[in-house]
């Protein structure tokens, strides 16, 4: 088990990205349990990852979370749901 508790604020938001893989796909697994089990719009994702992600660049994340096969999107990215893992 990898430890983000260094990456996280007293919030449990994220305040720092790492630079090592492993470590960013531990905070991808934590970040997507604050999502529920429902179809989302781009938009509502993007304001779930602002929530939770206090650094700037939430597109790179949405793209992580994507990558990592936590999150996946319709063929036109209009709707995102979780993965059923």
């Amino acid at each position: 088990m990898i430890n983000i508790a260094l990456y996280l604020n007293e919030e449990g938001k994220i305040k720092q990205w790492p630079g090592q893989y492993q470590k960013r796909k531990a905070l991808m697994e934590y970040l997507i349990t604050k999502f529920d089990d429902r179809i989302y719009t781009e938009q509502e994702v993007n304001d779930m990852i602002k929530q939770w992600y206090l650094l700037d660049d939430y597109v790179m994340i949405r793209r992580y979370l994507i990558e990592f096969h936590l999150l996946k999107r319709t063929n036109d990215g209009r709707e995102y749901q979780k993965y059923d893992n």
